[in-house]
Order: structure tokens, then C-alpha cells, then sequence
């Protein structure tokens, strides 16, 4: 059975996931002001090819929504889930304007 949580302590946290009570993987972020930053997606090796990343951008991505808040990707795999799925994540999805 998987879980997810967010931690913050102060402006830095993670989101969490959890597999039968073991910590399968993680997200590092911070939220300041409107923006969460998310910075780098982990999933243990054991862990890997279930779909873990994708269930830890859902709950960032819902996270998000829930406190008003637009995600910063600077994150390599949220990123490039942004990039593909624009339809999906464009009106959450901060972009610095030029």
C-alpha cells in the first residue's frame, strides 16, 4: 500500500512516499511566498519501474493546487513531465516571463 505526505520545516521539505511503511522515494522542495520549487525526485533502486516518480508528481502536483501555489521544476524529470504534458500541468507550471 503506498502513501505520500508532505513535510515542510520552514521553507524547505520533501514530499514523501511510502510503500508497506518503507520510504520509497522522495522529492526535495521548498515553497516561498506562492512558488514551490521542486529540485530533485528520488525513488529507491528497489523501488524502481512502478511508477513511484509519477504517483510523487501527483502529489506535488496536488499539494500545489490545494495552497494556491505554481511549481517552479527545477527538477530534471518534473520538467521534462511539464514539457510533454502541457495540456496537463501548463496552469500550474510557474514560467519566468522575459
Amino acid at each position: 500500500m503506498e502513501k505520500t505526505n508532505v513535510l515542510l520545516n520552514g521553507i524547505r521539505g520533501e514530499v514523501q512516499l511510502f510503500s508497506d511503511d518503507v520510504k520509497a522515494g522522495k522529492m526535495d522542495i521548498s515553497v516561498l511566498r506562492d512558488k514551490l520549487a521542486v529540485y530533485h525526485t528520488e525513488v529507491d533502486s528497489a523501488f524502481e519501474g512502478r511508477g513511484f516518480a509519477k504517483i510523487l508528481l501527483e502529489k506535488l502536483v496536488s499539494y500545489a493546487e490545494e495552497n494556491n501555489l505554481k511549481i517552479v521544476p527545477l527538477c530534471p524529470y518534473v520538467h521534462a513531465q511539464f514539457k510533454r504534458n502541457p495540456e496537463k500541468y501548463n496552469y500550474i507550471w510557474f514560467k519566468e516571463s522575459l
